[in-house]
Formats: structure tokens, C-alpha cells, sequence
């Protein structure tokens, strides 16, 4: 994402109790209210392919936010367009599948720079 912004990455372990850290962690650091259900939803997904870990990324670039979730697997069709998804498209302007198939992202666009 070309801008000026800044870029956090956290691992967090590959269990379901970790989905409200990363809500945590999501919310900490983006300030819009969608940004913690969207990662909510991407790591979930991620958890799909039953990893050790499932890396985070927050990316912002002037009034954008991107959000990944990748794991050390290809993600299933169910997991990239599994029931989350549905809530992932409708609160992102962009959401889709990195080219190796192993992380999920969604783009939004804050009120002011971020």
C-alpha cells in the first residue's frame, strides 16, 4: 500500500481462545470500529487449516487499514469463503486471497489518517 503508514505483525497461537487478543491487540492499534470483528473473522478463518500459529499484520497507508491473517497451509475453499467471509466483504471496501493461498486480508478506510 503506497502512503506513509505503519505496519504491526504479531504471531498468535493457533487456538480459538487467541480470537479476542487479536480483537485486543486489532483494536489497540486501528481506529475504527469494524477493524477488531474483521480480524476477528480472517483469524478464524485461518484457524481452519489447524495451525501452530497464525501471523497477524495491521498495514495503514494514509486513511487505509489492511488486515491479514496467514497460516503455514493453504487455506480451504470453505475457509476463504466460509460464513465469515460474508461479514468480512460487508464491513471491507476490498477483501480477498494472497496468490499462494495461505492468508486471507481486508482493506478499509478510516475517517482520518491512521
Amino acid at each position: 500500500m503506497p502512503g506513509r503508514g505503519y505496519t504491526w505483525c504479531k504471531c498468535f497461537a493457533g487456538l480459538p481462545e487467541q480470537a479476542r487478543a487479536v480483537r485486543g491487540w486489532t483494536a489497540l492499534r486501528i481506529p475504527h470500529a469494524d477493524a477488531p470483528l474483521i480480524a476477528h473473522q480472517l483469524f478464524v478463518a485461518a484457524l481452519g487449516s489447524r495451525p501452530d500459529a497464525v501471523e497477524m499484520t495491521l498495514s495503514t497507508a494514509d486513511r487505509r487499514v489492511r488486515i491479514t491473517a496467514a497460516g503455514p497451509s493453504v487455506l480451504s475453499l470453505l475457509q476463504c469463503h466460509g460464513p465469515g467471509s460474508v461479514i468480512v466483504r460487508s464491513l471491507s471496501t476490498a477483501s480477498g486471497v494472497d496468490p499462494d493461498g495461505r492468508a486471507m486480508w481486508a482493506e478499509l478506510c478510516c475517517a482520518t489518517d491512521v
